[in-house]
């Protein structure tokens, strides 16, 4: 039971840092149309929200990040700064990690994902996300009980496999928005508080060298040096050898260099659609 929560786990995780996020928000690689198919509904069952909405939400943060209209920033809301001490960190880390679930943050949301509409298997893959759910709880529960000859053993999938790995693949994804954003390192020059988190970095697959990602959102590659473990990039450079990605966007040593930061230099908000530079494809 513990391995079917395991892969299942590792497999809806994948379908949000490789699919939803760096290849249908970023695309900062490309793929064939059966594993641009395969990663969207992978990560559909990771119950996070439909893969177009997904995406939307993304981009708009990354646009306003950190910003009054960021739908998840710890530092600031629609009603202004959460204030300073102890109790207002708490109280913005609530709103990152989950409290702006509860909000209406879907609003505003069209203008971000015109691109991703025009993608017929998004469109499908988005339109099925009921069917995906679906899915993502009933197959840890066959395999449950085809391995365990058991209906005891079904329901272990079904809990395990299913319940369990959506709360634990939530609350990670979900530490990115919060965590990442006050604790950690600010290698880069970017125009938030997005931060490096090494705990993070490796429970979310390197989604949590959250810095390096705001600094160079197009690139297909977070972990940028090498102990900045990234276990997405690992998989993308292993579709890449067969010949599954190509166009894979990466940062050079001289861009590295070049967006340097002490935190005390934080320009204006770009444009969510420009990276910073233009990267190179390997």
């Amino acid at each position: 039971i513990f391995i079917i929560m395991m892969v299942m786990g590792i497999a809806t995780a994948f379908g949000i840092t490789v699919g939803f996020h760096r290849l249908v928000t970023h695309k900062s690689f490309e793929t064939i149309a059966p594993v641009r198919f395969l990663f969207a509904a992978l990560g559909s069952m990771a119950v996070q929200g439909p893969v177009i909405e997904w995406a939307a939400t993304h981009r708009k943060h990354h646009q306003h990040s950190d910003d009054e209209h960021d739908p998840h920033s710890p530092h600031s809301g629609a009603h202004g700064s959460w204030g300073t001490g102890i109790r207002a960190t708490l109280r913005g880390a609530f709103h990152a990690h989950f409290g702006w679930l509860l909000t209406g943050h879907r609003r505003g949301l069209g203008r971000y994902s015109k691109d991703l509409r025009e993608d017929p298997i998004l469109v499908a893959v988005n339109r099925q996300f009921p069917l995906w759910v679906l899915a993502g709880l009933v197959i840890p529960a066959v395999l449950g009980g085809v391995f365990t000859q058991s209906w005891i053993g079904a329901l272990q999938g079904f809990l395990w496999g299913g319940l369990v790995r959506i709360f634990v693949v939530h609350h990670i994804t979900w530490s990115v928005n919060s965590v990442c954003h006050i604790w950690g390192t600010h290698p880069f020059r970017s125009h938030d508080h997005s931060r490096n988190n090494a705990i993070v970095g490796i429970l979310a697959m390197g989604e949590g060298w959250h810095n390096n990602h705001h600094a160079f959102p197009a690139s297909a590659r977070h972990g940028l040096r090498w102990w900045e473990f990234d276990a997405s990039y690992i998989l993308i450079r292993c579709l890449s050898f067969f010949g599954l990605a190509y166009r894979v966007r990466t940062v050079s040593a001289e861009q590295m260099r070049a967006k340097r930061s002490d935190m005390s230099d934080i320009p204006a908000p770009v444009e969510f659609i420009e990276p910073p530079a233009k990267l190179r494809e390997i």
